[in-house]
């Protein structure tokens, strides 16, 4: 009976023993897991931000753009009618200046 309970308690240490030697490649595991997820939404997020950038520039040079072509519009407009150009000149600097008063 004294062989039996030695030999129940070196299976059982033999067990332990395993089962800690499981719980360490468990826990290796898990942490490449976690490692690799880590990496994998790193990417996503610098491709999410590279993209935006992109998007950012684009609509900035588009709208230089667009403010280029109304600037060229404007001084055209300027160019031909320039007595009309300074009547509305006159009219928002007095505009301003009424709003200016109302204020102090």
């Amino acid at each position: 009976m004294a062989k039996s309970a030695e030999r129940a308690v070196e299976d059982l240490a033999r067990d332990l023993t395993a089962l800690r030697e499981d719980v360490a490649h468990l826990s290796e595991a898990m942490g490449e897991l976690v490692k690799h997820q880590t990496q994998a939404a790193g990417l996503r997020v610098s491709d999410a931000v590279e993209d935006a950038k992109e998007k950012i520039a684009s609509t900035a040079a588009d709208a230089q753009k667009r403010v280029r072509a109304a600037s060229g519009e404007l001084e055209a407009g300027i160019e031909h009618h320039p007595w009309t150009a300074v009547l509305i000149a006159f009219g928002v600097g007095v505009s301003f200046g009424m709003i200016s008063r109302l204020r102090r």
